[in-house]
């Protein structure tokens, strides 16, 4: 069944996360260092459950030939349970421990603290003639650009990368604290620090993409916080830390 969804800005929503993690910090008495805790905020203090499975054929959905599943994860609010995709499982598999804690704060962050309320006790929910329950959300790459879902995607990166804690961990790697930016492809005054893309030399043109250079200065902090390179690369340009461009109010400023 469909739900209404409603807008929810990026301010209230990085708010909430601040607040689940002091709430999880006031609880256990201690201080939130990164890498943030995701399985234990889950498990013992929202007290979810956690499990891994094959999504695709729990849910009845042939998996794509690609490596990566379409289906992450899933979480069934009236059971306070999370179901995550199996390759995700870090033991088996560490290369994809940031991907599973991002799908984590994802189910247990985003949609738990965020849409629950959406869904309380909803009579078609129940489980019903030993019938499988149903889950509230089933949550699917393919469907990122859903409200619900990029709010839930928002969440995961405010709560694995709080605010505070990633500018802090940026002015301990960078005593000038200033943000990085690609340097542009033709020189002009600007207040950034620049980043140079390597040129590999070989062939007419293999210097680093964007995304690349980019990633290269996201990686040291991505191990900090356990998550990947991608979802801290995001997280800092969303913060204004790295940049692809001088800001074009810089450019205009005459800075």
């Amino acid at each position: 069944m469909s739900r209404f969804i409603p807008y929810l800005s990026e301010e209230a929503i990085e708010r909430d996360a601040a607040t689940l993690l002091n709430e999880y910090a006031d609880a256990r008495g201690l201080t939130i260092e990164p890498p943030i805790p995701i399985e234990d905020i889950l498990e013992k203090h929202l007290k979810l459950g956690i499990e891994f499975d094959d999504t695709h054929k729990l849910f009845g959905v042939p998996r794509p030939a690609a490596a990566d599943p379409d289906i992450l994860g899933a979480v069934f609010f009236d059971d306070r349970r999370i179901v995550i995709d199996e390759t995700l499982d870090p033991e088996e598999n560490p290369s994809k421990e940031g991907r599973y804690r991002y799908t984590l704060g994802h189910e247990g962050g985003g949609h738990w603290r965020l849409h629950r309320h959406l869904f309380a006790k909803d009579p078609a929910q129940a489980t019903m003639f030993g019938r499988p329950a149903i889950p509230s959300f089933i949550c699917r790459s393919s469907q990122a650009k859903k409200r619900e879902e990029w709010q839930a995607d928002f969440y995961s990166s405010c709560l694995l990368m709080p605010r505070k804690l990633v500018f802090a961990a940026w002015d301990a790697a960078f005593p000038d604290r200033k943000p990085r930016v690609l340097q542009p492809r033709t020189a002009f005054r600007h207040p950034y620090v620049e980043i140079r893309r390597i040129d590999f030399r070989i062939g007419d043109d293999c210097s680093e993409t964007d995304n690349e250079a980019l990633d290269r200065i996201a990686k040291p902090f991505a191990e900090t916080f356990l998550v990947s390179p991608i979802a801290m690369r995001i997280r800092l340009e969303k913060l204004g830390l790295l940049h692809r461009e001088v800001p074009r109010q810089r450019v205009f400023s005459g800075v």
